[in-house]
């Protein structure tokens, strides 16, 4: 699992660990994926859709300390769930946190427009 998870890292700066199902995972998806446009596109690895589900989200639990989903990570780091990225977007931090650990692999980051 674990190599899989380096696998999705490797495929996109911002990769998101969700369940389909999961309120607190479409909020998260909501906030990332309509909101903002981010280059390139997160990657969102729905975990109750995958084979090896259980396993990876064991694994992300034991490398971020984050057992649950949501699991929002950027160059590899856990920023956090739902209420930590909906968080930081109210206190207008999201954008910079994003670019700083996403670096150049972030090409471009911005705010839509309500």
């Amino acid at each position: 699992a674990g190599v899989e998870i380096e696998g999705y890292l490797k495929r996109a700066p911002v990769v998101i660990f969700s369940k389909s199902y999961c309120p607190y995972s479409k909020r998260a998806k909501t906030l990332l994926l309509d909101k903002y446009n981010i280059v390139p596109a997160p990657l969102v690895v729905e975990l109750d859709q995958h084979a090896h589900g259980a396993e990876i989200q064991a694994a992300l639990g034991k490398r971020t300390g984050r057992r649950t989903v949501p699991n929002v990570l950027v160059a590899g780091e856990s920023i956090g769930g739902c209420d930590d990225v909906y968080a930081m977007e109210e206190e207008g931090r999201l954008h910079d946190r994003i670019k700083a650990l996403g670096g150049a692999r972030v090409r471009s980051i911005a705010r839509l427009k309500e």
